[in-house]
């Protein structure tokens, strides 16, 4: 599923038109939709009453067509001009043709119309402003807006909002003071970038995708996506029944410290749950024991520890050595970030000669990185970085509020400028590859809100990459069985007092619902 910016939607529309699909069509479509997605939320829509607010371009357009289709269906239907229409606008005049209810708001004093139509109301529907929003609302668009805010807050009235609620930015999530918390959200064709990147994301309520009739092939150039479950489904590693556990991939996990064993235990369980073959932990030695009598699974490389429980640089060489027998390493989940411990990154990163395996490095890893000036030109390019926005905050020299605000052009600029794959984690999180391709989450979960969930994360990963899937494959299917783990712990638990080590057990299992097509 293509996810576009305005100026990707625009072109989109504008190509239509050069390819015979004309523009009055395609709204005819998106109001048709849209009534008919409303007519969905609500059941059985005669006698209920419903306000159309609507705006002064395409968006609006969309709303009046959508209140007329709603008008035949038996409705009562009531619209609000937010502003002047275009004199020859067509669609004004049918809506006017049917006797629906119409108040414009240059003639609505103290807005005494539109709050009798809003007491009235049972459902808004929100068709002022759609992508095009890039600019501070003015006028009385943010009084009208409040009002509505008004009513939902003190009666519970529904919103719908078309395309996007008004006062959101498409492509920045940013949203303006007035911007409604709508229920629904109809998208119109393809989701939009900052439907993605909070505060927008929290104003989006659920979000359905409308067909309006736009030729798919039209954004085939297009490089961002969601991720489906039936994509994932397609790249899921064979099983074949002949296999062995070489078959399925080997992974080394250096994880864990004294203070964070627990890392090692999520990270190593995350990649053996998503099917590797074969998975060791090397660890300082006196965790071994400790983790042993839990991760039965595992084969184990006791390393040298320097305070006790932090690893010793010198057990670097104990782990690079093993590098040929293995195809992903796993580095940085509980490592701590005593000297010691950074060291030993360094040390296995930077300083060893032997040809590495794939790499998956995240939390402890990546600060030491943040460390070492143009660390990228001396790494290899087959990795995967799986930071929090704290983590990519240190790595890019910006504040976390930047990471957060800007996350689509942060690790689209980084993944290019570093020529490696970034996982950076949250609510949809976002997945970018070198070349320019970005996947993002449908997912976002409070409970995944909780210590140790992003080393399962990176443990499945590291799983999946092990069994052969690309680094971008890996990265956004990890992301995804993830995810869906979290939304079936959620469905069993709720999402308070969810555990990392809950999702374990669900990662299978969301993958056997993957195969089954039951997502």
């Amino acid at each position: 599923m293509k996810i576009v910016t305005a100026e990707q939607m625009r072109q989109i529309d504008q190509e239509c038109a050069r390819t015979g699909v004309p523009a009055h069509l395609l709204m005819e479509n998106a109001g048709k939709a849209v009534a008919g997605e409303t007519k969905k939320i609500i059941g059985d829509i005669t006698g209920k009453a419903i306000l159309v607010l609507v705006g002064p371009g395409n968006n609006g357009r969309d709303g009046l067509v959508a209140a007329r289709y709603l008008h035949e269906s038996g409705a009562r239907v009531g619209v609000y001009l937010c502003s002047a229409r275009p004199p020859d606008d067509n669609n004004l005049q049918l809506v006017k043709e049917s006797n629906i209810i119409l108040f414009e708001a240059a003639q609505d004093e103290n807005m005494e119309k539109l709050e009798g139509l809003l007491k009235g109301a049972e459902t808004v529907i929100d068709a002022i402003f759609g992508t095009g929003t890039s600019r501070p609302l003015r006028g009385n668009f943010p009084e009208i807006l409040a009002r509505v805010n008004r009513a939902k807050n003190t009666r519970g009235i529904r919103i719908i909002a078309v395309d996007l609620p008004s006062g959101l930015n498409a492509d920045t999530g940013a949203v303006d003071p007035s911007c409604p918390f709508a229920d629904y959200t109809i998208t119109l064709a393809f989701p939009k970038v900052g439907m993605y990147i909070f505060p927008g994301a929290g104003h989006m309520g659920t979000v359905i995708i409308a067909d309006i009739g736009i030729p798919s092939h039209l954004a085939g150039q297009i490089t961002t996506e969601l991720i489906t479950g039936d994509w994932a489904k397609s790249v899921l590693p064979p099983r074949p029944l002949s296999a062995n556990k070489g078959t399925f991939g080997k992974v080394l996990v250096s994880a864990g410290s004294i203070n964070y064993i627990g890392a090692a235990y999520l990270a190593c369980n995350g990649a053996m749950r998503v099917g590797a073959g074969l998975t060791t932990l090397a660890t300082a030695s006196s965790l071994q024991p400790v983790l042993a009598s839990r991760l039965t699974e595992t084969t184990y490389i006791p390393l040298p520890e320097s305070p006790p429980g932090i690893i010793s640089p010198a057990g670097a060489r104990l782990v690079y050595e093993r590098f040929g027998d293995f195809n992903v390493l796993l580095l940085g989940c509980g490592l701590g970030q005593m000297p010691a411990a950074i060291s030993f990154v360094k040390e296995v990163l930077f300083r060893q000669r032997t040809k590495m395996p794939s790499l998956v490095l995240d939390a402890d890893a990546l600060n030491t990185l943040a460390t070492v000036p143009n660390w990228w030109q001396q790494l290899p390019d087959d990795a995967i970085l799986t930071p929090h926005p704290g983590e990519m905050a240190r790595l890019t020299g910006k504040t976390v509020e930047e990471v957060q605000a800007r996350r689509f052009d942060i690790i689209r600029m980084a993944s290019a400028q570093w020529n490696k794959t970034i996982v950076l984690k949250g609510a949809f999180t976002f997945i970018a590859a070198p070349q320019g391709s970005v996947r993002v989450s449908p997912f976002a979960n409070a409970g995944l809100a909780s210590a140790g969930t992003g080393d399962v994360l990176s443990g499945a990963v590291a799983g999946l990459l092990a069994q052969g899937l690309s680094l971008l494959d890996a990265a956004a299917c990890g992301v995804y069985i993830h995810g869906l783990a979290g939304e079936m712990v959620k469905a069993e638990l709720g999402d308070a007092g969810m555990l990392a080590s809950d999702l374990l057990s669900a990662l299978p299992r969301g993958i056997k619902a993957l195969k089954n097509r039951l997502v």
